[in-house]
């Protein structure tokens, strides 16, 4: 009928506004679950929780919209919080920082480079790098879990426990870097030059884009932001178990999807990334509050990954079912 709402505009509409349709149910089921969920020291208190994981979406979105994976943020969270952790006592945290940066940086230039100049498949070589990194960690803490001896005497913990004007830092940090990755993937030519790989890596070969070196420079902002994370893990704690990071790739890439970023490349933004990153956290937090145990936080991600992998897949056809189905 001409003018009304049809079948298809109905499947269309959640196709692309899928996940937000179901956030606003899952918000409002909540608040009526329990009358804590929108207190306003619950909401602080998800954003903070969520500002490590947040920090760590932020770079993976970039590889993300340029084509590929990186499974190995987890384990590489871990190492830069072992490394920063036992180098503060050994030469000083002003020193412990920039050489944990450097050490991470150069993790994420290696994968870079595998995957940007060698050309292998970014799935396989994080993966396998996942495995490494672990590995890699495990021995330089010689499988022991690090701790700051004296944590009354530094000031350290201000990036995992400070707060300005009442804000607590971790997310001052995230909300500075994700307007800053925003600006660089939505206001400058690389940003451009990373849709352009992602959405099509021939043809923008072949219109003079270096693919490999924008590749190559996606991984090395992951990393930087694992190393913030990493950063802000190790000051919250000012102690940490060498499997801190473990199972961290999942939820990143989970809130990265849930944000709009393709698994096919050339579509996301910072923006809608921060939002997938806390529908992940409230969704967690109101899945506590209603009694659920933790680890049932593992079936939900898992849902919400596949929802979020149909409804993408759903808007690229325009339609909700194959129409093979």
């Amino acid at each position: 009928m001409a003018g009304g709402i049809t079948k298809s505009d109905i499947g269309g509409l959640l196709a692309k506004q899928g996940i937000l349709i179901a956030f606003v149910i899952f918000m409002i089921g909540f608040t009526i679950a329990n009358e804590r969920f929108l207190a306003p020291e619950n909401v602080m208190g998800v954003v903070r929780s969520s500002a490590i994981l947040g920090v760590m979406a932020l770079g993976v979105t970039f590889v993300v919209i340029s084509g590929n994976l990186d499974l190995s943020v987890g384990s590489m969270m871990s190492f830069s919080t072992i490394v920063v952790l036992d180098l503060h006592d050994k030469i000083g945290p002003e020193f412990a920082i920039p050489a944990m940066f450097v050490m991470t940086l150069c993790l994420g230039a290696f994968i870079g480079f595998l995957v940007g100049y060698l050309k292998l498949n970014s799935l396989i070589v994080t993966l396998g790098m996942l495995s490494a990194i672990h590995g890699l960690t495990l021995t330089y803490s010689g499988g022991k879990n690090m701790d700051i001896a004296n944590k009354g005497e530094t000031w350290f913990a201000v990036f995992g426990q400070g707060s300005v004007l009442g804000i607590p830092v971790p997310i001052l940090i995230f909300g500075l870097l994700a307007a800053l990755l925003g600006m660089v993937l939505g206001k400058t030519p690389f940003g451009r030059k990373v849709y352009a790989v992602g959405g099509n890596g021939v043809a923008a070969t072949f219109s003079g884009i270096p693919r490999a070196r924008v590749v190559f420079t996606c991984y090395l902002l992951s990393s930087l932001c694992v190393a913030t994370a990493g950063l802000i893990q190790a000051s919250r704690s000012m102690g940490s178990q060498n499997t801190v990071g473990q199972g961290l790739e999942l939820e990143v890439l989970a809130a990265v999807i849930l944000g709009g970023a393709s698994l096919l490349g050339g579509s996301g933004t910072i923006f809608k990334t921060i939002i997938g990153v806390l529908i992940l956290g409230f969704i967690q937090n109101g899945l506590l509050l209603v009694g659920l145990q933790f680890y049932a936080q593992y079936v939900v991600t898992w849902v919400i990954i596949i929802l979020a992998v149909w409804l993408d897949i759903a808007a690229k056809r325009g339609r909700l079912l194959s129409p093979i189905a």
